[in-house]
């Protein structure tokens, strides 16, 4: 137990395969109700897709596990419909500060510009996410939250998969038309499945502790190399929600994991950086060691592997949970076309290749944070603190400093659902590219863009006089919203304006949508339901517009 946190106990409800003896057929099951198991089944529900999830434990993750939430990820959980519990509960910071010996030689921000909903980071123990998060699933019809359900066989056919369930009162067999596996790091599935996970183990051990204390330390994150309270490694100091501070040391890889994790090692260690008058309370340990894997592939027919089932990177850069729920998000609109017949099957094969492209771009940056932090040779080492001392008075060795490059979420740029640019555009929006934020008005109502912005296509139509919009136009623009994939016109304008009836207008007041998007009247934006851009023009064409929703949902021949 912990002194900061009561552990909920869910109920265990006999399941109504054991009452009618028979096999339950379903169109989607999920294994695992971890984070990203938990935002898949409750994307799914919110879209009207019956849900059952199955996990074997009945309370929230022990220790606080997963601590940093990206922007990206808060925008997620958003529009799941946690996102502001998150927030309320954490801690959001967005400054970072590295540390030589006793120098700060290095900061960043992660969120430098103004008018953004959510903060770059927040951070709040896991335990406290997965408590929201299934209070939210409970609250959705169609989303049967299993507890203490143990999958032990999983045999995979051409239209589904079926699973032999172990529960307390004794065991029973569901199908399911679709299996999204969400099931952690060790994957029972995966293993049952007899598929293999590759990549690399780094051989160094790190300690994790949570401290309980009173302390006026900033809301930032500070990383520490070669401190003198930890001579010749590595410190990272996080503060959580109720006083807890996240501190990770490193240990090296001769050290011995079970030792090291006494509170008799432990408490000397956090007494050498906190000074002896600090008091604290010393709340979770753990030992871990670095691994970047990845499945070869995230779809196997009908089973689905995302989180960290389906690929592991260093904790240094908070990575894991936030592309978990990056896969889910991805995974979960392409599913629930297909499920409707909007969409080929063969959609779904675009999940693993977008999901793998960002998992060796995850990998490719934890691997490189590793070998700074720790180096493999003498010459490494050099060439580390080298740059370290450089970075206190030379711009150019502070882009070399890598203290673990912090999550964002990755472009699509090369995805095959994309419609090439045939215009000229200036930013980041490029086809692929997450949406950025902006505030809006509709109706003289404030609002965030990516509020109203996701879960269905979407295209953003910019006007000079929402007013003046030509009827036979706003013919076309709502002719679209008959298309077998569903699709809104929305106009946006820097002008406040009554649109033709049947259409919505986003009032762009202080202009950081024509900034971000480099948007001009005439400019077009169509979005995925997964709030990524996938196509965009300088002037609106309806069979452009089709065209590019057919390919973003493999429907084009």
């Amino acid at each position: 137990m912990l002194g900061t946190y009561s552990y909920p106990k869910f109920e265990y409800v006999a399941p109504p395969e054991l009452k009618s003896g028979e096999t339950g057929r379903y169109p989607v099951v999920v294994v695992g109700a971890g984070p990203v198991g938990l935002a898949a089944a409750i994307e799914l529900a919110q879209s009207g897709v019956p849900v059952v999830v199955l996990d074997d434990d009945n309370t929230v993750s022990v220790g606080s596990r997963g601590v940093c939430y990206a922007k990206r990820a808060l925008e997620i959980l958003d529009r799941i419909g946690v996102g502001d519990a998150c927030v309320a509960r954490g801690v959001s910071w967005n400054v970072g500060r590295t540390f030589f010996r006793e120098e700060e030689v290095y900061n960043f921000n992660l969120l430098p510009q103004p008018d953004h909903k959510r903060p770059g980071m927040i951070n709040l123990q896991q335990y406290y996410l997965e408590e929201f998060l299934v209070r939210r699933a409970r609250e959705l019809p169609g989303l049967d939250l299993r507890f203490r359900n143990k999958v032990v066989s999983v045999s995979p056919a051409g239209n589904g998969a079926t699973l032999q369930v172990e529960t307390p009162d004794g065991a029973y067999a569901l199908t399911a038309d679709w299996l999204i596996v969400a099931d952690g790091a060790r994957s029972a599935v995966r293993g049952m499945m007899n598929l293999d996970i590759e990549g690399r183990v780094f051989l160094d051990r790190f300690l994790i502790a949570d401290v309980v204390m009173k302390a006026d330390f900033p809301a930032e994150r500070w990383f520490w190399f070669d401190p003198p309270f930890h001579p010749g490694q590595s410190v990272l100091l996080h503060r959580q929600a109720d006083s807890v501070y996240r501190i990770d040391f490193q240990l090296g890889w001769q050290a011995d994991p079970e030792e090291e994790k006494k509170p008799e090692k432990v408490i000397p260690r956090i007494r050498a950086m906190l000074g002896a008058d600090r008091e604290f309370e010393l709340e979770w340990v753990s030992v871990y060691t670095f691994q970047c894997r990845r499945m070869q592939q995230f779809r196997h027919g009908r089973v689905l592997f995302v989180g960290d089932a389906a690929h592991q990177v260093s904790p240094f850069g908070a990575r894991g949970a936030n592309s978990g729920i990056q896969d889910s998000d991805n995974l979960c609109w392409k599913l629930r076309l297909v499920l409707d017949g909007k969409a080929p099957d063969s959609l779904l094969d675009s999940y693993s290749e977008e999901r793998v492209f960002a998992a060796d771009e995850n990998i490719m940056n934890s691997t490189r944070s590793t070998d700074f932090i720790t180096p493999k040779s003498r010459t490494s080492l050099n060439f580390r603190n080298a740059v370290l001392t450089l970075a206190r008075d030379h711009a150019f060795a502070r882009t070399l400093v890598n203290s673990g490059r912090l999550s964002v979420p990755s472009f699509l740029t090369g995805s095959r659902l994309n419609t090439p640019d045939d215009d000229a555009f200036a930013g980041d929006m490029v086809p692929g590219a997450p949406m950025d934020d902006a505030p809006m008005q509709e109706d003289g109502t404030e609002f965030w863009l990516l509020d109203r912005v996701g879960n269905r296509f979407m295209a953003l139509v910019h006007v000079e006089d929402p007013a003046a919009v030509d009827a036979n136009l706003a013919r076309e623009f709502k002719s679209l919203a008959g298309e077998p994939i569903p699709l809104e016109v929305v106009l946006v304008s820097a002008k406040p304006g009554r649109a033709p009836e049947g259409l919505r207008v986003f009032e762009d007041g202080r202009g950081r949508f024509a900034e971000r998007y480099d948007s001009t009247p005439g400019t077009v934006y169509l979005i995925r339901p997964d709030q990524h851009v996938t196509a965009r023009w300088r002037a609106f064409d309806a069979g452009r517009v089709k065209a590019a929703l057919a390919r973003a949902t493999c429907n084009s021949h």
